[in-house]
C-alpha cells in the first residue's frame, strides 16, 4: 500500500508543469513551438535561457520536494524502506511529468525531473549524473544523447553500488530498485524516440544551432 500511496503523491506533485506554465504566463503554449515538447530544452529554445533554467528548477525540485515529504511520512515509521520509496515517490512524479492527464498527457520528457530524483536519493549517483551529462554534452553538444547517457549511467551505477552495499537499500528490496531504475531509464528512452531517431540520421539539433532539424 506504502508504495502506491508514494507513486500517487509522486504523480501529483509530477503535475507542476514548469514550462507549460511559465508559457501560458507569457500567452505561449510551449507545446505549440520547437519539438512540442514542455520541458526545459524546449522551453529554453523557445523563450529563452531564463526560461529554460526556471524550467529545469521548477521541474527538479518538485522531485526534490515530494521525496522529502516522503521521508517525513515514513522516514521514522518505515526506516529501512523509506529509501525504495521515494524512488517509487520519483517514478510517480516522472510519470506526472511525462504524462499529465489535464493536459491530455502530453508533457516534458522527465530528464530534469530524474535529476531530481537522483539529487534527492543519493550523493555519489548525482555526482557521476553531472560528470555523464555535462561530459556528454561538452563532447557531443547533444543534449538528447547527454540525456540518455545520464539516465543509463543512473541505472548502471544503481545497480553497481546496490551490489557493492553502498546504497541504504537491502535485500529484496535492492531487487525492487533496480526494477524501478530500469523503468525510470526506460521511460526517458521512449520520450526521446524521436530524438533517437535524428541522431541516428545525424539530423538531431545541437547546442547553439537556431534552427532545429525535422
Amino acid at each position: 500500500m506504502e508504495r502506491l500511496i508514494c507513486l500517487a503523491i509522486g504523480y501529483v506533485f509530477g503535475l507542476f508543469q514548469t514550462g507549460y506554465i511559465y508559457g501560458k504566463l507569457n500567452k505561449v503554449d510551449i507545446r505549440d513551438y520547437g519539438s512540442g515538447n514542455a520541458g526545459a530544452t524546449n522551453t529554453m529554445r523557445v523563450l529563452g535561457k531564463k526560461a529554460g533554467i526556471i524550467t529545469y528548477f521548477g521541474d527538479a525540485l518538485k522531485a526534490v520536494f515530494c521525496i522529502i515529504l516522503v521521508w517525513i511520512i515514513y522516514g521514522k515509521k518505515l526506516p529501512d524502506m523509506v529509501s525504495l520509496l521515494s524512488l517509487y515517490a520519483g517514478l510517480g512524479v516522472i510519470l506526472g511529468h511525462n504524462f499529465p492527464f489535464y493536459l491530455k498527457f502530453k508533457g516534458g520528457k522527465g530528464i530534469a525531473t530524474t535529476s531530481g530524483v537522483v539529487f534527492s536519493f543519493d550523493w555519489k549517483l548525482t555526482i557521476l549524473g553531472f560528470i555523464t551529462f555535462f561530459g556528454t554534452m561538452y563532447l557531443s553538444k547533444y543534449v538528447s544523447l547527454a540525456s540518455l547517457v545520464f539516465v543509463t549511467g543512473f541505472f548502471i551505477e544503481l545497480v553497481i553500488f546496490g551490489n557493492l552495499s553502498m546504497l541504504n537499500i537491502h535485500g529484496t528490496y535492492l531487487y525492487e530498485a533496480y526494477a524501478l531504475g530500469f523503468i525510470i531509464m526506460a521511460l526517458a528512452y521512449i520520450r526521446h524516440r524521436a530524438n533517437i531517431k535524428r541522431l541516428l540520421t545525424g539530423t538531431e539539433r545541437k547546442i547553439g544551432q537556431k534552427k532545429e532539424s525535422k
